[in-house]
């Protein structure tokens, strides 16, 4: 038997490269929010009033729900919070 190699742990388990990029990507965004939130000592309630959701949709942010957030979303509430992105691609 055989043993598959992955790259990263999204190409085990997605069906697809572009379903794997888009996974990771959106954790990407989602820890750099929750380092964020972290680091600056802001509660939930602030966190969700800066960024213009709801303190529950930040509890799911923190406990890492990322099948809740679409890439969309999140680059709406990383921007809302105060942080930039910066997109870097390079050949696969």
């Amino acid at each position: 038997m055989s043993k598959k190699r992955f790259s990263n742990i999204w190409d085990a388990i997605e069906d697809t490269p572009q379903e794997a990029a888009s996974l990771r990507i959106r954790a990407e965004l989602m820890i750099a929010l929750q380092e964020h939130i972290k680091n600056t000592g802001l509660t939930q309630a602030q966190a969700a009033k800066l960024i213009g959701v709801t303190q529950p949709r930040i509890s799911d942010l923190m406990r890492g729900k990322i099948n809740l957030f679409s890439l969309e979303s999140l680059i709406d509430m990383v921007t809302g919070i105060g942080l930039s992105i910066e997109l870097t691609l390079k050949a696969a």
